[in-house]
């Protein structure tokens, strides 16, 4: 497994690069950046869509169609010139990790943070301004992108995680609290 990771990272960190210098000589980095989460969400929400992509039986051309057809007129030109060189390269089965990367490398150029929000019920606006209020002074960081998924077994409340640190504002977080607070009290 190790293995896979070293390899992956060694494919997709130089494609990620390649793209950043791409789209910092364009001066396209927010664009390209907008493209490539627009990417990875088609890539996400279709399982059979990665397996295509990376199926090695299937022809070039047939891929390069997909994805022209899934990128439209809404992506970048050079967006879709430098998907069609991963396909030449016969590297589509890094492309989410490789857009990963460079979104990665986009957060980092704008002093942005990746907030990953876990709640009951989506976020409205108010909310999500208060979660990036919250981020912002975790973190001295600039900006905040959220990334909000739903998880009703939370009852309430949220949970943030950026990087490594964990805020577990939920309401099954606080019961569970007690509950570790009774136990050592009983003991």
């Amino acid at each position: 497994m190790r293995q896979n990771t070293l390899m992956s990272a060694e494919i997709v960190e130089p494609y990620a690069e390649a793209l950043m210098s791409l789209a910092d000589s364009q001066n396209l980095i927010e664009r390209f950046g907008n493209d490539a989460k627009s990417l990875l969400s088609v890539l996400k929400e279709s399982q059979e869509l990665q397996q295509f992509l990376g199926n090695p039986v299937i022809q070039i051309e047939d891929k390069k169609a997909v994805l022209r057809r899934i990128a439209g007129d809404d992506i970048h030109k050079y967006m879709v010139n430098f998907l069609q060189l991963v396909v030449d390269k016969k590297r589509t089965a890094f492309l989410t990790g490789i857009l990963e990367q460079f979104l990665a490398l986009v957060r980092e150029r704008t002093s942005t943070v990746l907030a990953q929000v876990t709640s009951v019920t989506e976020l409205n606006k108010s909310q999500r301004d208060r979660v990036c209020e919250q981020v912002k002074a975790m973190t001295n960081a600039s900006n905040v992108e959220l990334e909000n998924s739903l998880d009703p077994e939370l009852i309430g409340g949220v949970v943030i995680k950026v990087g490594s640190q964990v805020l577990d504002a939920s309401l099954r977080g606080q019961l569970r609290r007690m509950g570790l607070s009774l136990e050592t009290t009983t003991a």
